[in-house]
C-alpha cells in the first residue's frame, strides 16, 4: 500500500497532507534571495545611521537581524500554525514541509519541538532585534544580553538534537528520511550554525567584554577625604 505522506516514520499521524506546489529550487531561492534583501537593506540602513560602525559589528548586526527575523517570522509561523502545517501550501508552510523531511515532527505538534520553538520566537527572536540595535548604538549592555542570546541558542540546539537523538537510539524511531542529505544538510548543518555561529563568535567575545560593560554601568562612588586646614598642618612643620 501507497503511504500517505512522505515522512518517517511512515505511520506518523500527518493529517490532511498535500504535496507542495513549488519545487525544491524554487522554494530555496526564493528564501534565500528573501533573506538576502532583508540584510543588504539592513546594511544601508546601518551605514547611514552609524557610518562610523566597525566591520565587526556591522556583521554582528546582520548576524542578529537575521536570526531575530528567522526565530520570530519563520519559526514563529510554525508556532502559530502547527495545527495545520501538513495541507499548507503558503510558501513558509512549503517550506516547513520540505525541511520536514528531515525532521516529521514538525508536522506531528511534537511536544517537545512546539515549546522549543515557542521560546525561540517569543524571547531570542524579540532578543535578537533588541541586541542589534544596542550593537548600533554602542549601548554598554550589548555583551551582557549577547552571551544571554548566545547561550539561549545553543542550549535549544543541544536539546533539539539530543530529544531527536534519543528517540533514535533508544525508542528506534527516525524522525528523518533515509536519503543521507536529509539529515547531513537539513537537520544536522542548517542547525549546527546556531551553535557554531554563537560559539565560536559571539560567546567569546561577550565574555571578554561583560567587564567592560560593568565599569561602563559602574558609577564610582565620592569619597570624601578629610581635608587639613593648611592653619593647622602648618602647627607641625
Amino acid at each position: 500500500m501507497e503511504p500517505a505522506h512522505p515522512y518517517y516514520p511512515l505511520d506518523a499521524k500527518v493529517v490532511g497532507y498535500l504535496a507542495n506546489d513549488w519545487d525544491v529550487p524554487t522554494l530555496v531561492c526564493a528564501f534565500l534571495g528573501g533573506w538576502g534583501a532583508l540584510l543588504l537593506l539592513t546594511l544601508a540602513v546601518v551605514s547611514v545611521a552609524r557610518p562610523s560602525l566597525k566591520m565587526g559589528d556591522k556583521v554582528a548586526i546582520l548576524w542578529f537581524v537575521l536570526s531575530g527575523s528567522i526565530h520570530f517570522f519563520f519559526e514563529g509561523y510554525f508556532v502559530y500554525n502547527h495545527t495545520r502545517m501538513a495541507p499548507a501550501q503558503d510558501f513558509f508552510g512549503q517550506l516547513w514541509k520540505e525541511y520536514s523531511l528531515s525532521d516529521s515532527r514538525y508536522l506531528t505538534s511534537d511536544p517537545f519541538v512546539l515549546c522549543m520553538e515557542t521560546i525561540t520566537a517569543v524571547c531570542w527572536g524579540p532578543l535578537c532585534f533588541l541586541l542589534a540595535y544596542l550593537i548600533t548604538v554602542d549601548h554598554p549592555l550589548r555583551h551582557s544580553f549577547q552571551v544571554i542570546v548566545s547561550l539561549g541558542q545553543i542550549y535549544g540546539d543541544i536539546l533539539y538534537y539530543a530529544t531527536s537523538m534519543f528517540d533514535h537510539y533508544f525508542h528506534q524511531i527516525s524522525y528523518c528520511r533515509p536519503e543521507g542529505y536529509y539529515f547531513w544538510f537539513y537537520y544536522f548543518t542548517m542547525n549546527a550554525i546556531w551553535i557554531v555561529v554563537p560559539a565560536c563568535k559571539s560567546a567569546p567575545i561577550c565574555l571578554s567584554g561583560i567587564h567592560t560593560d560593568c565599569d561602563r554601568l559602574h558609577v564610582p562612588e565620592h569619597r570624601h577625604h578629610h581635608q587639613i586646614d593648611p592653619v593647622h598642618e602648618g602647627r607641625y612643620h
